[in-house]
């Protein structure tokens, strides 16, 4: 640290460390032990007052060596009392250590985000200000969802309003993306509040302790305390954040945006907002008023069609307006790009050199660092396969039985990831259904899709831009395998008399779905059983217009792929004559008979 520091300076300080290497033990634990008040305690240990006699010092001490056992920090013999008497005769009667201090100046420290054009307000907005008013303020909050809609937005209009309106004397934004950035944020915020050096191994240290010093308190550093906020932004796991949580104060408030589910977050002094999508009206409002930016207005139809076919995804509403704007085209003109299959994301948005907002990620980018969070997970490799067979489905819901059944074990045993990021055994190694659960957990847990028993048979439901941006980089032979074997799942996972109508429903959307993603992989070499099975399910459920429908679909995309002579051809064609009579065209069924 810069300069010599004061007795109570230097006492709070070894008394903080010690504090720390004991696992920052509760009051309620330490006065059970030590007899203190909790009201003396806390005094003690945040530096506003130092004990008044030696045996108050040695029995608190002891406690804490005993809790810090072998990490408790080494000193000299009397070093303790010779700290605690020289820190006690250097403020006069009555004195609060370091209380004539002036406050600190303001100050906004790391790249707090500007707010976005066109912010829109949304209920979340709400909670987190009603979170830090009153006495019962809460703490600490977690942001938490899936990249890309607006976590990070939502917490700097926060901070942002919070230090525009004075709430804060002082504000530090971390982008918390590893813990070596913490650590590093943190160095650099010590450096400017209380001087040091920043390459201190201890300046993070000092930082968090300077954090619990109540404001106009000196101590822990040239400058007084002050009230606080900290936004650690896009924290990856709770592992990058031991021993480095800001610390529950009065005068302090933490935010914390994540995409990680990880229960480990959500301790009782931390409050849980989920974030969602924007709302319809949201998406609208936010479209049609970027188009006014550049003068230019749409109608209201087509905006909300585009808000819709984006499934009103903040980040790819945001980066589609910049798309449409610089190609000068119109709504409608970009949904049918949008909507074309030969055309991919890359040719629908723009590149990272063109992005609005200071964004620095594209739509597909800002999940793929979520899915390798996901296949690190133990059972290592698993995540990225299973995600691959899931965006070709339903997003709308799959049900649970389909993802872990033989098909997909066998799938997952053969195509497991192998990278750098995700060290996992040999391609080939058993999969059984608990380690396609845990999968699909890890995917949940890093908000890449959701997953929930109260409806089993849409139980799995995902974005349809996320599927999007995985199955269109897939190399075309492995994307028709994988389209093959989810055809196979679905088929396993269909029971051969159909009692429950909402599974078969579920099953016949999903089978839409793979068609919609697969169709010419599902007729090489022949027509998959699937697109039969649900043409019967369709008929089996009294719906013969639909199966007639069905089955004529199937019947010339058959003549296309495998001619009609094919011996697939000639069994959908059966099976269409018999649909036709069903849907009540007699002519038509013996027609097609003949």
């Amino acid at each position: 640290m810069a300069g010599a520091r004061d007795p109570v300076q230097e006492f709070h300080l070894k008394l903080a460390a010690l504090y720390r290497a004991a696992g920052e033990p509760t009051h309620d634990l330490l006065n059970r032990r030590t007899k203190v008040s909790d009201s003396t305690l806390n005094d003690w240990l945040t530096g506003k007052a130092v004990p008044s006699n030696r045996t108050s010092l040695d029995t608190l001490v002891g406690v804490l060596k005993g809790l810090a056992g072998a990490g408790c920090p080494r000193d000299p013999v009397g070093g303790w009392e010779t700290l605690r008497a020289a820190a006690a005769k250097s403020r006069r009667p009555g004195q609060r250590p370091g209380g004539g201090g002036r406050r600190p100046a303001r100050q906004m420290l790391g790249p707090v985000p500007a707010v976005a054009d066109c912010y829109q307000d949304r209920p979340e907005t709400a909670q987190l200000e009603a979170a830090a008013a009153g006495g019962t303020a809460v703490l600490g909050q977690l942001l938490v969802g899936m990249g890309g809609v607006g976590k990070t937005q939502l917490a700097a209009r926060y901070a942002r309003t919070a230090y525009d309106e004075r709430r804060v004397e002082v504000l530090v934004w971390v982008t918390a993306a590893s813990r070596q950035a913490i650590t590093a944020a943190y160095a650099g915020a010590a450096a400017q509040i209380l001087g040091t050096d920043p390459a201190d191994p201890q300046a993070a240290a000092l930082f968090r302790d300077w954090l619990r010093l109540p404001p106009g308190e000196r101590g822990g550093g040239p400058a007084p305390g002050a009230r606080w906020l900290i936004v650690l932004d896009d924290v990856p796991d709770p592992g990058a954040m031991r021993g480095l949580w800001p610390p529950d104060v009065a005068h302090g408030r933490s935010v914390v945006t994540t995409r990680n589910r990880d229960a480990a977050f959500h301790t009782s002094g931390r409050r849980r907002i989920d974030i969602g999508l924007y709302t319809p009206d949201q998406a609208s409002a936010y479209l049609t008023a970027k188009l006014a930016q550049h003068g230019r207005t749409d109608d209201p139809d087509q905006i909300a069609g585009l808000a819709g076919d984006m499934g009103h995804l903040p980040l790819a509403l945001s980066q589609a307006i910049p798309f449409l704007i610089n190609r000068k085209l119109d709504c409608a003109a970009y949904r049918r790009r949008l909507a074309d299959r030969a055309k991919t994301l890359t040719h629908v948005l723009p590149p990272e050199g063109g992005l609005p907002d200071e964004q620095r990620r594209t739509v597909a980018a800002a999940w793929e660092m979520s899915i390798e969070l996901a296949d690190h997970q133990p059972p290592q490799g698993l995540a990225r396969p299973l995600l691959h067979l899931i965006a070709l489905l339903d997003p709308n819901g799959i049900p649970a039985p389909v993802l872990n059944n033989a098909p997909v074990l066998a799938h997952l045993a053969t195509h497991r990831s192998t990278g750098a990021h995700a060290p996992a055994p040999e391609n080939g190694a058993a999969v059984d259904p608990d380690d396609a659960d845990d999968a699909l957990a890890n995917l949940a847990q890093f908000s890449l899709l959701s997953h929930t028993s109260d409806t089993p048979h849409q139980a799995v439901r995902i974005h349809q831009l996320i599927q999007r941006a995985v199955r269109e980089p897939l190399p075309g032979d492995y994307r028709d395998r994988c389209t093959r074997t989810a055809a196979d799942a679905l088929i396993a996972a269909w029971p051969a008399i159909e009692r429950d109508t909402s599974l078969a429903q579920a099953l016949r959307a999903n089978t839409t779905a793979l068609t919609h993603t697969g169709e010419d992989a599902l007729y090489r070499p022949g027509a998959h059983f699937v697109l039969l099975r649900a043409g019967a399910s369709l008929g089996e459920s009294g719906q013969a217009v639909a199966a007639r429908d069905h089955y004529q679909h199937l019947a010339a995309t058959s003549r296309q792929h495998l001619g009609p002579d094919h011996p697939d051809t000639l069994a959908i064609r059966s099976n269409l004559a018999s649909r036709l009579g069903e849907a009540g065209d007699a002519a038509g069924a013996a027609t097609a008979f003949a």
